[in-house]
């Protein structure tokens, strides 16, 4: 899967909230300072080019829509972090979390209560 600057994520994620849109609905869910009109242009067919998103054409005027689901491009992405910063190993990604200082004693035990559900479904056969 082709990766995403900020900016195209910046639209990608806004293309995803509305589901659909014309630039001048991307460009008024950017919050200030706004991008001029252009560069959501360009960045918007830059996203096309890249087949993540496509259109509807009325006239000279273009309704975008994401052609990628953000479930998909987020299970890609986060595919490639584990590659590159994790080996793989959801071991060091675990290990990480648990090393930040950032992530709260409540963030890890709902984490853990969530790894320990999904361990009980896993034994009992249920890979939901």
């Amino acid at each position: 899967m082709k990766e995403l600057t900020k900016a195209e994520e910046q639209v990608m994620q806004i293309l995803w909230h509305l589901k659909q849109g014309f630039v001048n609905d991307i460009l008024n869910e950017i919050p200030e300072p706004k991008p001029a009109y252009n560069t959501v242009s360009t960045i918007v067919r830059i996203l096309e080019k890249k087949e993540f998103v496509s259109y509807k054409a009325y006239g000279k005027t273009h309704e975008y829509f994401p052609l990628i689901s953000k479930k998909d491009y987020t299970k890609g992405f986060f595919g490639g972090l584990m590659k590159n910063y994790f080996s793989n190993s959801y071991t060091a990604l675990a290990s990480f979390l648990a090393n930040d200082k950032n992530i709260s004693i409540a963030e890890m035990e709902d984490i853990k209560v969530l790894m320990e559900e999904k361990i009980e479904k896993q034994k009992s056969g249920n890979n939901e």
